[in-house]
């Protein structure tokens, strides 16, 4: 039985300057080449111009006015879009199609998509509750892929020799202040080879607001190298090696340390923290060599294809001192490398098109840790299995086909196996096991349809399912959540299973553009942490937990006059949780953790006729958020204050100029009238009044 009728309120947002009346390529929603409009599905584009233009700062934070995500942050270093309801190892992050979630994701809101270099994007693709089928375990809330730079060389005269680059800086005054520079260069021959080569450094300082003041320890240093080269074998394929690597030290989980002073805001009060230090350590790493190409020929079996042998490499470490609240110090580090095998075929297959193909990925994992006290032995403390293997593999197909001119139907299906095989792990009860076998099989399908009502408007919608196969975390973790719960695995949970029921509309002209999307996800088996007895501080997965969550997302944008556009977005969700309080007790009804109060902004923007000059000016609002629950009270109150998280509007200013060809100048205000607020579930709050400047100079 659906929940009772949704109310929503329209509120307009920004995009950025010409790309909301852009109809750009889309790979992602069909694993083919298809225009954004065709996709039975919602999505989201963003491109390099808008994560410059709006100085987006991470890869995360490039979402934050997207509808339906909210950009969660633990801390200033970290970054966990919340996706329809999901966060986490429920969404599916992919780099140039390559997926770098792992079998070590921990539940919750994670740090790991800020560990793709925002300055190495060509642009985002994002699909909304989709994924499943075409990418395989994760993808519930929807599935992100980013698109990294490259030369490209086949977009240049044939035979034409080409050198240039570029070298950006832009300083944030909020704080201590943040530096951030980019250089990037490229050459090659139209039509034959390209190579490109990019490097980020950037010093993110302490940031500050008017209710906490300066937030000690919330800076942290990030260096990022990207490389790409590219080779056309014949005229229609091309042969790609690509590297990528980022590494970020002594990122502070702010909140649970003695510099947060805790936070007021009217009746709402986050607490202090408590421990001396807690840090974060993250080193990621990419590799992949890539076939791809299309066979020019009418009639061929197979028209595309593009084949994907990828290696990546993570270091995660974390290091906490729990004094003065507690006389222990703990350490753990976990190290993954992972090989990937990709390989997609497209053809066509009577009177619609057929993409086709497997996916698998291997993980070796090593992991250490300890506890001990301040002066004391230390205890071996294992955050997973160490010296394990985690094998995940897909085979799927996707049909789309047109019975008529007006109606594009879309139909596929995944089947995959996972297998995990533990190596030494501590079971719930503290028990050394020396190693044991898991293995899982699931098959998932959609069924999405699109009806062009006429050439400005069209009907999308559909059913799709998704899982999520049990990682090395759900398994055999040991780690700590909230504000220094103990949260631990267990090898008898089993797969989460996701049914997701979409209806939208889409309309799209010269001048205006309107997108507007109801949905309805009814999960089962989710796997989720439950108090090992009445009162304790140590949760146990279970998939004892069934949950739904509906929502609306609404954006549209209007040029109003050759050189004004308005535009904007609007969204809202609720969900019920139903999970035992304890082990072995009765289930308890319950607001889903984290949702999404009602969001929305709006933005005007003006460019001058000879696109040379351009300014935004932007409000970005929400409303409080109220609906938690118990053990958000009890067990993470330094992150989400008592009567739940208060409301915000925020105001800025940006401004562009390109001076000449080779020159570019970005600036603006952020919170201009120095709101104290921050983002429901976040570990600090965001910064107060900032000034940016930005210039950009190529060759």
């Amino acid at each position: 039985m659906l929940p009772k009728p949704i109310l929503f309120t329209l509120v307009a947002a920004s995009i950025a300057s010409g790309q909301d009346f852009l109809d750009p390529i889309f790979v992602t929603a069909s694993r083919s080449e298809r225009t954004e409009s065709s996709a039975a599905y919602s999505t989201a584009y963003l491109d390099a111009d808008f994560i410059r233009q709006n100085t987006r700062r991470t890869l995360p934070e490039a979402l934050q006015y997207t509808p339906g995500v909210m950009v969660q942050k633990t801390a200033h270093g970290h970054g966990s879009p919340f996706i329809r309801g999901f966060t986490g190892r429920q969404n599916l992050l992919l780099v140039d199609g390559v997926r770098l979630n792992n079998s070590t994701l921990r539940s919750g809101p994670v740090q790991y998509w800020n560990t793709v270099d925002a300055l190495a994007i060509d642009h985002l693709e994002l699909i909304k509750s989709q994924g499943s089928v075409l990418y395989g375990s994760d993808a519930a809330g929807g599935t992100l892929n980013a698109f990294t730079k490259s030369s490209d060389f086949r977009a240049r005269a044939d035979g034409q020799t080409y050198l240039g680059g570029s070298a950006s800086y832009e300083f944030r005054a909020n704080g201590q202040g943040s530096h951030i520079g980019r250089l990037e260069s490229e050459t090659g021959v139209g039509g034959k080879f390209g190579l490109w080569l990019g490097l980020s450094a950037k010093d993110f300082g302490d940031i500050e607001d008017s209710a906490v003041g300066r937030m000690d320890g919330t800076g942290y240093p990030e260096e990022a190298l990207d490389f790409r080269a590219d080779w056309a074998l014949t005229a229609d394929s091309t042969l790609t090696l690509a590297h990528q690597s980022l590494n970020q030290d002594a990122i502070s989980r702010w909140h649970r340390t003695l510099a947060n002073p805790g936070w007021r805001h009217d009746d709402h009060v986050a607490a202090p923290g408590t421990w001396s230090e807690n840090t974060y350590d993250q080193e990621r790493s990419l590799t992949y060599l890539r076939y791809a190409g299309e066979n020019p020929q009418a009639g061929a079996f197979i028209d595309r294809w593009n084949a994907t042998l990828s290696w990546q490499s993570t270091a995660d470490s974390e290091f906490q001192n729990r004094t003065p609240a507690e006389d222990s110090l703990r350490a753990s580090n976990i190290e993954v490398e992972t090989l990937g095998l990709d390989l997609v075929l497209e053809s066509a297959a009577g009177p619609g098109t057929l993409v086709y193909g497997f996916d698998f990925y291997h993980d070796d994992v090593d992991s250490s840790g300890y506890r001990k006290k301040t002066v004391g032995i230390k205890r071996e403390n294992l955050p997973v299995a160490d010296d394990s293997e985690y094998d995940i593999f897909g085979t799927f197909a996707q049909y789309v086909w047109k019975p008529g001119d007006a109606l594009e139907i879309t139909t596929g299906a995944r089947y995959t196996h996972a297998g995990a095989s533990l190596g030494r792990f501590y079971n719930s009860a503290g028990a050394l096991q020396e190693s044991q076998s898991e293995d899982w099989d699931a098959v998932v399908g959609s069924l999405r349809g699109l009806y062009r009502i006429n050439p400005q408007w069209s009907l999308f919608g559909g059913i799709s399912q998704a899982f999520r196969a049990p990682n090395l975390d759900d398994l055999t973790g040991n780690m700590t959540s909230r504000a220094g719960n103990d949260s631990l695995g267990s090898t008898e949970v089993q797969p989460e299973n996701f049914l997701t029921y979409e209806l939208g509309v889409r309309q799209a002209t010269e001048n205006t553009s309107l997108a507007c999307s109801v949905f309805y996800t009814d999960v089962s088996d989710l796997i989720t942490g439950v108090p090992a007895a009445p009162g304790s501080r140590t949760t146990v997965t279970t998939n004892a937990a069934d949950a739904y969550i509906y929502g609306v997302e609404l954006e549209g944008a209007w040029r109003f006059h050759p050189q004004w556009t308005l535009s904007g977005f609007a969204a809202w969700q609720d969900g019920r949780l139903a999970s035992p309080a304890y082990l072995g007790g009765p289930p308890e009804d319950k607001p889903m953790s984290r949702q999404l109060p009602l969001t929305g902004s709006v933005a005007l923007r003006w460019t001058d006729p000879a696109e040379k000059f351009w300014i935004e000016t932007r409000l970005l609002g929400a409303a409080t958020e109220d609906r938690i629950t118990a053990e958000d009270q009890a067990a993470d109150n330094q992150r989400i204050p008592t009567h739940g998280t208060p409301g915000y509007l925020v105001a800025s200013l940006r401004a562009g100029w390109q001076v000449n060809e080779h020159l570019d100048l970005t600036c603006g205000i952020e919170n201009i009238t120095d709101e104290d607020y921050r983002i429901h579930g976040s570990g600090q709050n965001e910064p107060g009044l900032a000034g940016i400047f930005a210039v950009k100079m190529t060759w």
